[in-house]
């Protein structure tokens, strides 16, 4: 009866938490009257939301429309105009240049040319692919450039392996048709059935690996068996190597540039929203300071993943290339014949390949720092009217004008096909991360109105006692821990309006707090619902939940430490942490002890 109840509770466990929460919260408007108890309770109910995902997070992220003008915060008109941002337009712009990145094919041959500049050595192959896909998801969303690397990926283990009809696998792998990612992108992997060793008679290096009959069998989201057989125990830690390389570097590579990651976004237009007087975030800044980030963790997570599954010896990675074994051999083939499957670079992929250089330079050079940017030279009257998203979406409708094919005719006249279409560009637009960060944005401005947010500041205003690098790495722990069991643009949401106004009651830098801890954010490494990239990885079968906890500590803790480094030496120089600046509010002088 009691193992009945407790099943019926946990299948409703969604309902329980969307009603009780506000209801254990009501004390807080009812009994402590007053705007700061009225918006900490939307704080506190939305938070909770986010955090368990009881609602779908674009849901959540509507209640400042529905409960600030209920609490008289602020009118229903004022709630909708903070919905819609610069950031919402950048990131169309962006998803117009990754569906079309997509649709012509340009990420295969990115990655594939990526692999074969650093060999096919297991190693070197591994740091091949983290190369490739952490390029990508600069540029894309992480679960878009690990959706299109991992197909090649899987293909490349199936030839490893070996197994029966190995040609037949790559190739639907290669066309998508057994793209398990993208079939399990929206799903949750609710549990993890363990792999154990299967010994035969055979030697100890032809062992055959697989999921042991007892256990039950793994399915993907249409019902095919997931069965994976493995010669060696060294076989399949290298599978195991490769995959979590391909989420780990998505994350480490997004947070090199602003439109790389959802959370590098939001905090750019928290900082331009709240503080309009800072111009030294931008493109060009946030790329000098955390693209050394990312290649410095990426490298050191590549030597912490070639440790525990490849091998501790390195030295073999400098072994002369004449002496390949069998398996490197027809690893290079299968490289090379889908890299020539590809066929000679098309007229589309140039124009993508054009239009993307030229974004990216254009996003650099608009107001560099180190020089006058082209829009104070150009359009020096307007030069505070452009920004990112300007060059974003002027960009982006190119690929919605510009002709896919030359002119050519039929029987119902010339045909003309334009570079992507606006269906493709919906399949690819992430609607509910855009309505997400509008609420996000919605709550922050309800925060500031009401006066929670200095209300908070002065409740933390203790800390400041503490040496600014202790504070900034709680902060960093905190989020990083937060981060792997909520979405990472939820996170970021909820911490900004609470780390910002502490910045400033104790009289430091906003952005020596916000910049380490929005970078943190992206570390989701443990499980594989900490984001949508590890549970693509996950669902082809090869991890066990606790391989991704082993190898994602390791990684956590390589991140956190660079970030902390770089932002305490390099950050400071070029973006003057160590100073309060003139465009934050003046610290708070007297503490408030109610609400």
């Amino acid at each position: 009866m009691m193992k009945r109840f407790l099943r019926v509770v946990w299948n409703y466990h969604n309902l329980l938490i969307i009603i009780l929460t506000p209801v254990l919260l009501l004390p807080l408007p009812l009994v402590i009257q007053g705007k700061v108890s009225e918006c900490a309770f939307v704080l506190c109910v939305m938070a909770v939301y986010w955090l368990t995902e009881a609602l779908p997070l674009a849901a959540t992220a509507l209640l400042p429309a529905l409960l600030f003008p209920l609490f008289g915060i602020m009118k229903s008109s004022q709630v909708a105009g903070v919905y819609f941002k610069d950031f919402h337009l950048l990131l169309i712009g962006v998803i117009c240049l990754a569906t079309s990145i997509e649709k012509w094919g340009l990420h295969r041959r990115i990655a594939l040319r990526l692999v074969t500049l650093v060999g096919v050595n297991p190693g070197w192959l591994m740091l091949g692919f983290m190369n490739s896909c952490a390029f990508l998801s600069m540029w894309v969303q992480n679960t878009s450039a690990v959706a299109m690397v991992m197909p090649i990926v899987e293909a490349i283990i199936q030839q490893i392996l070996s197994v029966e009809g190995e040609d037949e696998q790559r190739q639907r792998a290669m066309t998508g048709t057994s793209n398990l990612g993208l079939e399990l992108e929206e799903t949750e992997r609710q549990c993890e059935k363990n792999e154990e060793p299967i010994r035969t008679n055979k030697e100890p290096d032809e062992m055959e690996y697989t999921i042991p009959e007892e256990a039950p069998s793994q399915t993907n989201a249409i019902g095919q068996k997931i069965e994976r057989r493995y010669r060696s125990k060294r076989e399949h830690m290298m599978c195991k190597g490769l995959c979590l390389s391909i989420t780990y570097s998505s994350s480490i590579g997004g947070i090199a540039t602003l439109p790389g990651t959802s959370p590098n976004l939001i905090f750019s237009e928290y900082i331009h929203q709240f503080y309009p007087e800072c111009t030294s975030v931008n493109f060009g800044n946030w790329i000098i300071l955390c693209l050394p980030i990312s290649i410095i963790a990426l490298l050191l997570s590549w030597i912490w993943l070639h440790w525990m599954f490849i091998c501790s010896d390195f030295r073999v990675l400098f072994r002369p290339s004449g002496e390949r074994s069998e398996r490197e051999t027809a690893t290079a083939r299968v490289i090379e014949e889908d890299y020539n499957t590809l066929g000679p670079t098309s007229p589309q992929e140039v124009v993508t390949a054009v239009i993307f250089i030229l974004m990216v330079a254009l996003w650099v050079f608009r107001d560099p720092g180190f020089m006058p940017g082209w829009a104070s030279i150009f359009l020096p009257e307007y030069a505070g009217y452009i920004s990112d998203a300007t060059v974003a979406l002027l960009l982006g409708l190119v690929f919605f004008i510009m002709p896919a094919h030359k002119p050519s005719a039929d029987k119902h006249g010339i045909k003309y096909e334009a570079m992507i279409s606006w269906k493709e560009f919906q399949a690819c637009m992430p609607w509910e991360v855009a309505l997400l960060v509008g609420g996000g944005f919605a709550l922050a401005e309800g925060t500031k109105v009401s006066g929670l947010s200095s209300w908070v500041a002065n409740l933390l205003s203790p800390l400041g006692g503490l040496p600014i690098i202790a504070t900034v790495t709680i902060a960093c722990v905190l989020v990083t821990s937060v981060t792997e069991l909520a979405s990472n643009a939820a996170t970021i949401t909820i911490f900004l309006p609470i780390l910002a106004p502490l910045a400033e009651a104790i009289s430091v830098n906003p952005l020596y707090i916000l910049i380490p801890t929005t970078l943190c954010t992206s570390f989701a490494f443990l499980l594989p619902s900490s984001n949508p990239s590890n549970a693509i990885v996950f669902a082809y079968g090869h991890l066990t939940t606790m391989d991704m906890v082993k190898a994602g500590i390791g990684v956590n803790v390589i991140s956190v430490l660079v970030v902390l480094l770089a932002v305490t030496t390099l950050g400071i120089q070029l973006f003057d942490l160590d100073t309060y600046p003139d465009w934050a509010p003046t610290p708070p002088t007297s503490n408030v002890t109610g609400w």
